[in-house]
Order: C-alpha cells, then structure tokens, then sequence
C-alpha cells in the first residue's frame, strides 16, 4: 500500500460514513507518519479504521469498500471498517496520533495512530506477522526500543503479557545491535 491508497482509503471511507474523520489503526497507520515507510511495513491490502464521530458506520464502510468488494477489484486493496476497540492500544495514544489530509480534500482528515503505540498494539496481538512488522520498525529505527517498552508497560493487558512483550522487545533490540 502507497500513502497515496491509504488517503484515497479515507477519503472513501470518509464519503461513506458522512464523517469529516476516520480513526486508522492498523499497520497502514505507519504511513501517517511515515508516508515512505519502507516496503516490508506496507504489505497489507486493508486499511483497519473506524468513522471518528460515527463509529456505529463501520460497518457501512466494510459492506461498501470492503474484502471482496468492487472496490477491492478495481483498487486491490480493501477498508476494513472496525471499532478501534478490536485494538489494544497504550493509554494517551489519540493525543499522539498523527493527521493524514487527504491530497485534494478539505473536509476530511484521517487519525493514524503512531508508530510506538502501534508497535505496542501490535505486539498485544503476538501475531507472527504483527512481531515481524515490529521488528523492522526497530531495524529500520522508525521507532525507539525504550519508547515502545514505556507503551507496552502501559497497555491493559495482563502483567505475564506485558512481561512476555518486554522481554521480546529487549531480546529483539539486542540481536539487532
């Protein structure tokens, strides 16, 4: 996915939804703040996110430009309209969160989450794909061992959870020198 897709993503979702904002908070976040993130972080075709004053339309969005949708086909990519709920996300992270302006669009505005909080949601979830884009968010520097550590610390999960994150992302940033 392309910065360019992602902005088109909220301007669509946006139209849909008749909402001025959408909150973004899946991988594709990252390119809010990083619109030239390198290839290996933008690999996903969806676009997770959820109308900002309306979030009962999530599911306008998802039945509209959805997986399987005509606009999926002509695109090749989808939104996945979903509550931000559906993600753990760091205490705080709407007052960190990055603003994406559409190219073209006045009106509408996309709220993508940062890349420490993402990574820290991320890693909630322990997916195999999820800790690989962590990883080479750290490779890459894009974000700060010790920064990401503070947001895990933070999550609501569970102390063995935090635990288990921590001591992934300390092993992980000292095999990457």
């Amino acid at each position: 996915m392309t910065r360019a897709e992602l902005e088109h993503a909220i301007r669509a979702a946006c139209d849909i939804a008749k909402d001025t904002a959408v909150v973004v908070f899946g991988s594709q976040a990252i390119l809010g703040q990083y619109p030239d993130a390198p290839a290996g972080l933008r690999q996903s075709v969806e676009v997770d996110l959820m109308p900002a004053t309306y979030p009962e339309r999530a599911d306008w969005i998802d039945g509209a430009i959805g997986e399987r949708s005509r606009f999926h086909d002509l695109h090749g990519f989808y939104v996945h309209g979903l509550n931000v709920e559906a993600a753990t996300l760091p205490p705080g992270w709407r007052s960190r969160a990055v603003e994406v302006v559409p190219f073209g669009s006045e009106n509408t505005k996309g709220i993508c989450v940062e890349a420490h909080d993402l990574a820290a949601s991320k890693l909630a979830a322990f997916r195999d794909k999820d800790r690989e884009f962590v990883a080479t968010l750290l490779r890459q520097r894009l974000i700060g061992a010790q920064k990401l550590l503070a947001r895990i610390r933070s999550l609501p999960v569970e102390d063995a959870l935090k635990s288990r994150l921590t001591t992934w992302v300390r092993v992980t940033a000292q095999g990457l020198g």
